[in-house]
């Protein structure tokens, strides 16, 4: 870890962190708190992600939808309006809408084949934005006077790193320039998590051999063709399965660095608070050492 003690963490100038977790429990909005505060850098993996690497992708595929309108067909030939994404670090439906859900047309699915490109898309846009994040470190000090830094992953990082591997360039890339941090939730939180998904399911990444494990699985449970599943359906059963598969995955990553549970995340109301609990976390490191 970059700061072997906690008195080294509490005494750093420059704090530098990357929270990890479940979506939902708490890592943006720890982010959000450091950056209003001033004095910290707030760098988003799902918005560089939708804009250096995925916007591309998602501005087109809004041409190709508005294509189909003869009315806007006729002003995109000849350049008459502008279409592009409006995301941002609070809302990334730009991004998760392109995604999609596998299923059935008619209820706004896509075929599984180009639901699993899209995927490889993402994994390799994600991997490339969390590797960006050294060099931002490093602009965030020579642009802005930014020592402070915190890196807001998405949930699925655990997708596609190997904390299993001490060698994982990812992971060696993150944890030689920030003090990892997990947010770890317990069972209250994953039912609430997926009651949340429940009530609006989006689409998420999740490794390849899963996802297609999960989708013959559960048309195997349904009988269902491939063009007439519900995506809604399936994406709620697959994320409640996801959890499960993440957890140890989450839990390897910790290893990198150090834990910090939900419910004290619920209780932080300012920058020294969230100071603290981290500082109470490397010690808590040191003496299970």
């Amino acid at each position: 870890m970059i700061y072997q003690t906690a008195a080294e963490w509490q005494a750093a100038s420059n704090k530098r962190v990357l929270m990890f977790g479940m979506s939902g429990l708490g890592k943006t909005h720890l982010s959000a708190m450091l950056r209003e505060a001033g004095g910290w850098f707030h760098y988003s993996v799902d918005y560089r992600i939708g804009t250096r690497y995925m916007g591309e992708y998602i501005a087109d595929n809004f041409k190709r939808e508005a294509m189909k309108v003869p009315f806007l067909r006729e002003l995109l030939l000849t350049d008459s309006v502008y279409i592009a994404s409006n995301i941002t670090f609070d809302n990334l439906a730009p991004l998760s809408t392109y995604l999609g859900k596998p299923g059935d047309p008619a209820r706004g699915g896509v075929p599984f084949a180009e639901y699993m490109r899209r995927q490889t898309q993402h994994r390799d846009a994600e991997i490339a934005s969390l590797l960006d994040t050294p060099r931002f470190i490093s602009r965030a000090q020579d642009i802005y006077g930014y020592g402070n830094f915190v890196c807001d992953c998405g949930g699925s990082i655990c997708e596609v790193v190997d904390a299993t591997d001490p060698a994982d360039p990812v992971m060696r890339a993150l944890s030689d320039n920030l003090l990892m941090v997990w947010i770890k939730g317990n069972e209250a939180h994953t039912e609430e998590l997926i009651r949340r998904f429940d009530r609006a399911p989006k689409p998420m990444y999740y490794q390849p051999y899963f996802l297609e494990r999960m989708w013959h699985d559960y048309r195997q449970m349904t009988g269902e063709a491939e063009d007439a599943v519900d995506p809604d359906a399936f994406v709620r059963w697959t994320y409640a399965k996801a959890l499960a598969h993440r957890q140890p995955r989450y839990a390897a990553m910790a290893n990198w660095g150090v834990t910090i549970s939900a419910e004290d995340v619920a209780q932080v109301r300012d920058v020294t608070g969230l100071t603290n609990l981290i500082a109470q976390a490397i010690e808590a490191r040191h003496a299970r050492a």
